[in-house]
């Protein structure tokens, strides 16, 4: 049974956690992101599903291929970041169930059918993408998650070898610079879109 986060955990994930346009110039080490995997693998998806894919882009020479596809303000600040994360889904991450689902035939039930494999991936690799935001901030990280890039150059630039894998989106990843951020933007009250029946 799980344990309630004290209120500083919970101010590390939610409350105080911001997206952060600008970051310090500290690296991040390859050690952190596999921390960050490590936790983020754990989260539920359907069936162990499992069709997140991430390109984590550490180099310059990764960071500016990435920024290459990206539009509006979001190349910049992918080439200043430390850090960036391509977050891709596999269409036919159904390959992987008999080990990742062994409790049932679990790849049967998405032989034939590219449209739900699709809708499935899109699904439990956004779930995966959330996860790998909480799993930065758990470890010390921030991220810049965004969607503004050109997804086919995205996926020719970094799933070229492998066409069933696509960009579901993309974040920068870092130690936070508190002066790139703007004040929060509101956030609804309980009431206001939820309903209890």
């Amino acid at each position: 049974m799980g344990k309630p986060l004290d209120e500083a955990g919970l101010d590390t994930i939610f409350r105080t956690a911001r997206t952060y346009n600008g970051y310090t110039d500290q690296p991040v080490t390859e050690a952190e992101i596999r921390r960050i995997y490590d936790l983020l693998k754990m989260g539920p998806t359907s069936a162990n599903q499992q069709p997140g894919r991430f390109v984590w882009c550490l180099s310059q020479e990764a960071k500016d291929t990435l920024a290459d596809c990206a539009g509006g303000n979001n190349p910049d600040k992918i080439r200043a970041a430390p850090a960036a994360v391509v977050i891709g889904m596999d269409e036919d991450f159904h390959e992987e169930l008999p080990w990742l689902f062994p409790h049932a035939d679990a790849k049967s039930w998405f032989d034939g059918d590219p449209e739900g494999r699709k809708e499935h991936a899109f699904r439990n690799s956004s779930l995966q993408g959330a996860y790998f935001i909480i799993a930065a901030r758990a470890v010390g990280l921030d991220t810049g998650p965004m969607s503004g890039f050109d997804h086919d150059k995205v996926n020719a630039a970094f799933f070229g070898d492998n066409p069933k894998v696509k960009a579901n989106f993309i974040s920068t990843l870092g130690h936070g610079d508190p002066s790139t951020i703007f004040d929060r933007s509101p956030r609804p009250d309980f009431d206001k879109f939820n309903t209890v029946r």
